[in-house]
């Protein structure tokens, strides 16, 4: 069943308000008293929510076990990366699974992970049906407007909290010394709502221990660590160099020249560009750990990384830009199990051995042409984004015989009809 998106923002705010239910209950059970759990002031846990869509989204299509498996490394990896953005953001843990056996450094255990699945499979199967009855029982006017207003509440509250969260409150410091009554009501303001959150956080999650602090940053040095310049550049690197690998591979296997770009300009790979930045975020502090951990890592991740893009891009451009239904051990012809082992093997040759020499590489680049460089790709990079989504969605709408009545429908067609779309990609199917 496909959801509309004003049912999708209905979902996720009930599976966040009954994610939060059941954090305060249990919290309130531990503690004996009631504390408000969740990242922001409102009555939500969002990571509950966020997992509730994602695999709504992502797994409607399963059945039995694979329904139960698929959604419980989905919502175990949503677990995962929400511990390390809170303790990277917050420098604090707000739970701690070390105690459990068979955890990942207290972020994830398999008690937990087998729950996410059980309750995984109850949402698609039966919850979701239930709410959206529920949500359509309302006047269709009275429902959005709720929706609309939730969405407002929610988004000025996780904005308030991240940036309190970022310690820039803490800059307010240096607005005393402005003879200027606005710096003075938002300096008190500023203190007011840190003091609060920092208050209701501490209460709410008591167990929570700070980690050790931040490495400071080497200000010296271009992208230096694990920084937001090193991840933009190792993502055009991988996007380029995975197009380069995959077009060559084609050559061997196939005997043809085509082109794997994920783009109408240029040889870009998105789809391993983003694999690899995020397997240096996710993987960079476990660079140490084994060449197992590091394989059954990348497996896991790989293969839920590109069931996600599958299914992502048929959602939203209606095209299959991948076909495994003929090699073994595939899941719904989106993952194989051959494929998932070379997602571990890259992930193990990357961290081990091409990532130390790539990222001294970058690190060498002067810093005022690096941060130049960098903004520029990005600029080019957010606009042949835009411009190769405009064109695969006109694609579809031409497939659906929908007639071009918009300047960008004709922009559209004139550049990039279906025969320059087959070249770039020609491996897309179209679906129904």
């Amino acid at each position: 069943m496909i959801y509309s998106a004003y049912e999708m923002m209905w979902l996720f705010f009930i599976y966040s308000f009954l994610g939060w239910m059941l954090e305060t209950i249990v919290a309130a059970v531990r503690q004996k008293r009631f504390v408000n759990r969740g990242l922001v002031n409102a009555p939500f846990c969002i990571i509950y929510g966020f997992a509730a869509v994602s695999v709504t989204v992502f797994c409607m299509e399963l059945r039995g076990f694979w329904l139960f498996a698929v959604s419980m490394v989905i919502t175990t990896l949503i677990e995962w990366v929400a511990g390390h953005w809170i303790e990277r953001v917050y420098h604090e843990r707000w739970w701690d699974y070390s105690k459990i056996k068979v955890n990942l450094d207290g972020y994830i255990c398999l008690p937990a992970s087998i729950l996410w699945g059980v309750l995984s499979v109850i949402i698609v199967r039966w919850g979701n049906f239930g709410l959206i009855h529920l949500f359509d029982m309302m006047p269709e006017i009275a429902g959005i407007v709720i929706i609309w207003i939730l969405s407002v509440v929610l988004a000025v509250d996780i904005a308030a909290t991240l940036f309190i969260l970022s310690g820039k409150t803490k800059r307010l410091e240096q607005w005393k010394n402005v003879d200027s009554w606005l710096s003075s009501i938002s300096l008190g303001l500023g203190q007011w709502i840190y003091r609060r959150i920092d208050r209701r956080i501490q209460r709410a999650y008591p167990s929570t221990h700070h980690t050790q602090a931040a490495v400071q940053k080497n200000k010296t040095i271009f992208a230096y660590g694990c920084s937001f310049y090193k991840i933009i550049w190792l993502f055009g690197l991988g996007a380029f160099l995975g197009d380069i690998t995959e077009t060559i591979f084609c050559r061997l296997t196939a005997g043809v020249w085509m082109s794997r770009s994920s783009v109408v300009w240029g040889p870009f790979s998105i789809v391993w560009g983003l694999a690899l930045a995020a397997a240096t975020l996710l993987l960079y502090k476990y660079r140490e750990r084994s060449d197992a951990f590091i394989f059954i890592a990348g497996t896991c991740l790989g293969g839920a990384y590109e069931y996600i893009c599958s299914v992502f891009t048929e959602m939203v451009f209606g095209k299959v830009f991948w076909d495994y239904s003929k090699i073994p051990f595939n899941l719904g012809g989106r993952i194989n199990l051959l494929y998932c082992f070379f997602w571990g093997i890259a992930a193990v040759i990357w961290i081990k051995g091409i990532y130390p020499i790539m990222s001294s590489w970058i690190e060498k680049v002067p810093m005022k042409i690096g941060k130049i460089v960098t903004w520029l790709f990005i600029v080019f990079f957010c606009c042949n984004i835009i411009v190769s989504c405009m064109a695969l969605v006109r694609s579809d709408q031409r497939a659906h015989d929908i007639p071009a009545e918009y300047t960008w429908q004709q922009i559209m067609d004139e550049r990039f009809d279906d025969n320059r779309l087959k070249a770039i990609y020609p491996n897309a199917i179209q679906t129904e």
